[in-house]
């Protein structure tokens, strides 16, 4: 295939489907990758499913990696998902949303993909801003991950390195929106809740409350569904 060729990763969230966005604007023909790990938020496979049609990549593909078996993480297990947390504290320490091990994983599966296919860029939507406090989401594990993956790979070292593209790396929420705005996202196909009732996101837990923030400051009204758009408390 020819270098224009690039694995997304694809949660079904508003930061990868901007990256999807962002990806197809630059001209790569976009093969999106999406996870069963056993999470609960399980509607955003639906989404990334939709988010695939809408787009028309060229293939979508669902691997299922159980870490729900592992634990760890608000996000596998019954564990109670914060709600309501104030913005400043959300980067204070590493929340028990955090799951394990799972973007190096989830990077490794489209490395390996990536170099099946002869593509070699992948691109994911890690933000350093507005993370919410998780490691694996800084510059300084992105640069490490690419480094190993150049060393590891038959790709890597014949001379066909990969690039690594974070796009929304350095941006705020608000500064995304608009970014996918301007590309025409429709951002009422993507859901970020980590603890949905049905299809509706919750309103209260981190995820929803910094995307809610984001588009209150750029002056627009989120589109997706929520049990609460109130973030005031």
């Amino acid at each position: 295939m020819n270098e224009q060729q690039a694995v997304v990763l694809l949660s079904g969230g508003l930061d990868s489907t901007t990256v999807l966005a962002i990806a197809q604007s630059q001209g790569f023909t976009c093969h999106c990758l999406s996870f069963q790990y056993g999470q609960r938020q399980v509607v955003e496979l639906e989404r990334a499913r939709r988010i695939c049609g809408h787009y028309g990549v060229q293939r979508h593909l669902i691997l299922r990696v159980d870490l729900g078996a592992i634990g760890g993480s608000a996000l596998t297990t019954e564990q109670e998902v914060p709600k309501d947390r104030p913005f400043d504290a959300m980067d204070q320490e590493i929340p028990v949303t955090y799951v394990p091990g799972r973007n190096i994983l989830f990077l490794a599966h489209a490395l390996s993909w990536a170099e099946v296919m002869g593509a070699s860029d992948i691109f994911l939507g890690i933000n350093a801003v507005d993370y919410s406090g998780y490691p694996d989401c800084r510059p300084e594990f992105l640069a490490a991950f690419a480094q190993m993956a150049n060393l590891g790979t038959k790709a890597g070292v014949t001379g066909r390195p990969f690039h690594f593209h974070a796009p929304l790396l350095r941006l705020s929420k608000k500064e995304i929106i608009l970014r996918g705005k301007a590309l025409g996202v429709d951002y009422g196909l993507t859901h970020s809740c980590y603890d949905p009732v049905g299809d509706l996101a919750c309103g209260r837990c981190d995820a929803c409350r910094l995307r809610l923030q984001g588009f209150r400051d750029a002056g627009l009204s989120d589109p997706a569904g929520y049990v609460t758009k109130d973030i005031s408390r």
